[in-house]
């Protein structure tokens, strides 16, 4: 895109662990705003490890990865931590707070922005009733399915209406008409400014939703040119 910075730019990036081979051979690539994209790939091709990457859980072993701009190769805590408030993650095993309700763990996000108590409440109160879990405000993670659980890490992921969207297999765990519902929330949020990229196995989903296709294969990014978008709006 002509004169617009990417929101996420990925040169020659590899990672390993210790002496191992690469797990991320050369991913080089362009995300914007306002763009949605489908992470796919066979399993074991390194999807959950660009999502960590991408929310600066791990660094780089060679190549630049620039987030808002920033090069991450040598920033400090801060500046991690000032980066992740403008990104929402959905994980695969949920990181759901056991010992906080599902009201307060999605309302946590907020909590860290510094919003009242009162705005937290509503917002959060909001988003479950949204996702289906309107009645589960006072219960614990513990007693939830795994598809509830699912749902509240997603709400607590969009509530601050992020820059960026992680979300690592986000539908998983739920029936048909619920993982539609979230499709249209990510789309819904997509529309509004947020570059969205979902990591996915789920082959009807990404044709479906005819958003651009980034698929990782001998630890590369491989991207169907011919029919891509960088705003990743609809190609039918």
């Amino acid at each position: 895109m002509s004169g617009e910075e990417p929101i996420i730019f990925l040169d020659k990036v590899m990672l390993h662990y210790g002496d191992g081979a690469p797990v991320l051979k050369s991913i080089s690539a362009s995300l914007y705003k306002k763009s949605f994209y489908f992470l796919t790939g066979a399993s074991g091709a390194g999807k959950t490890t660009l999502m960590r990457l991408l929310y600066l859980g791990i660094r780089p072993s060679s190549g630049q990865l620039k987030i808002f701009g920033k090069d991450v190769s040598d920033i400090s805590r801060r500046e991690i931590f000032e980066i992740r408030q403008k990104i929402g993650v959905v994980f695969q095993d949920f990181n759901l707070l056991n010992h906080l309700t599902v009201l307060e763990n999605v309302a946590l996000p907020l909590k860290v922005m510094g919003e009242t108590e009162k705005q937290r409440e509503n917002q959060a109160k909001e988003i479950l009733d949204w996702v289906g879990l309107g009645g589960c405000f006072n219960a614990y993670p513990d007693v939830l399915s795994g598809g509830q659980k699912q749902r509240v890490a997603i709400a607590r992921a969009v509530i601050i209406r992020p820059e960026i969207l992680l979300a690592d297999e986000p539908t998983g765990n739920v029936d048909e008409q619920i993982a539609s519902k979230l499709m249209n929330l990510f789309y819904g949020m997509h529309k509004m400014g947020t570059c969205v990229i979902v990591a996915t196995h789920y082959r009807q989903f990404v044709d479906t939703f005819h958003y651009n296709e980034l698929k990782i294969e001998n630890g590369r990014i491989i991207a169907n040119e011919s029919s891509f978008d960088p705003k990743g709006d609809s190609l039918a």
